[in-house]
């Protein structure tokens, strides 16, 4: 269970018109959470905006100099270039500063930390940042870099010989605009007209894509790069490190991928599916229909279909995959906050 509400405290949101910052709103009232009075901050173009916290009707808050005055946790959770910009303004006034933009990790002055991880991975490092004096926000990783170290941390007990992931990113990674592209797309190719290419500088709908076009940024190329460096580094001495690929998806939600990992021997499906216990890993029952972008939406945790073997590797297996990107990259980012919480109560 979730620690128990948040008492006399302010929680900022910046970023809070994006797809990340609406969910993170969503997981911080369904988890204890809404005790708080919650901030609504963004970019002075969507102050003003008409919305709900806790179930009261608020306003979208423009960023000022003083937004974080009493708040307890400072989320950053819209662009990278709003939390490079004022996440030292709000570390200064006293918040503790949760990061899901990666712009303060890339600076060196963030720890990257999953709680479901904690107390599984091996203590080669801090699996929870520590508190020295350049770590002065946590970092909560994008869906794909939670995922991976979920199934290295897993798959790694049984000490794989190789292990790759496949993954299919939703066009809802770029926000708002990647989904507004994708049904304009859509619509526009049922209606024989032509479509427009912003934000992937491809089309997208009824496609899948390896790379985008030259004018996308970023590269899905870039993308695949920081995914595989954040993993890298987070499971540094841990855990067995995954190859990892993408390709891009015309869907809108859920991240789905394809796992594959082999053993020196056959390992029984049982022993696999025990090694994800307590890790924030759903299976699948047999019979049941394996895991889709569609059913994972609203689910907090990494939805697995039965364990298969591969038919030529005898003791190679497949594991097929989905989750809510946005309600898994929120709740993480949230369970990082409980978890400071539940320690200033202890001390």
């Amino acid at each position: 269970m979730p620690p128990g509400p948040l008492q006399s405290s302010r929680v900022a949101i910046v970023g809070a018109a994006s797809l990340r910052g609406k969910e993170l709103k969503l997981v911080l009232e369904e988890r204890n959470l809404a005790a708080a009075e919650i901030i609504l901050l963004d970019e002075s173009e969507m102050a003003g905006t008409l919305t709900e916290a806790a179930g009261e009707p608020t306003f979208i808050r423009v960023l000022e100099a003083d937004s974080f005055e009493g708040a307890r946790f400072a989320f950053f959770a819209g662009s990278p270039a709003d939390a490079e910009r004022n996440w030292e303004t709000a570390h200064r006034g006293g918040a503790t500063v949760i990061d899901l933009t990666g712009a303060i990790a890339a600076s060196g002055r963030a720890g990257t930390w999953i709680p479901s991880l904690s107390s599984v991975l091996l203590p080669v490092g801090p699996t929870k940042p520590s508190g020295s004096a350049r770590v002065a926000a946590y970092y909560s990783p994008p869906s794909p870099v939670v995922i991976a170290c979920t199934l290295a941390a897993g798959l790694g007990k049984l000490s794989p010989q190789r292990m790759m992931i496949l993954f299919f990113p939703p066009v809802s990674e770029r926000d708002q605009a990647g989904v507004v592209e994708l049904e304009s797309q859509t619509t526009n190719l049922l209606s024989f007209r032509e479509i427009s290419k912003n934000v992937f500088d491809e089309q997208v709908a009824f496609n899948l894509l390896a790379g985008y076009g030259d004018a996308s940024k970023p590269r899905l190329q870039d993308v695949r790069n920081a995914v595989a460096r954040e993993v890298a580094q987070f499971l540094a001495g841990r855990a067995p490190v995954p190859a990892i690929q993408l390709v891009q998806a015309p869907v809108f939600y859920g991240y789905a991928f394809a796992a594959y990992a082999e053993f020196a021997s056959p390992a029984p499906n049982e022993k696999l599916q025990a090694a994800f216990a307590g890790l924030g890993v759903k299976f699948i029952g047999a019979g049941e229909p394996a895991p889709t972008n569609i059913s994972v939406a609203g689910e907090s945790e990494i939805q697995l279909a039965r364990i298969e073997p591969d038919p030529n590797i005898a003791a190679g297996v497949w594991l097929w995959g989905v989750a809510d990107n946005l309600r898994l990259a929120a709740t993480n980012a949230v369970r990082i906050a409980e978890e400071l919480l539940a320690e200033s109560r202890v001390q």
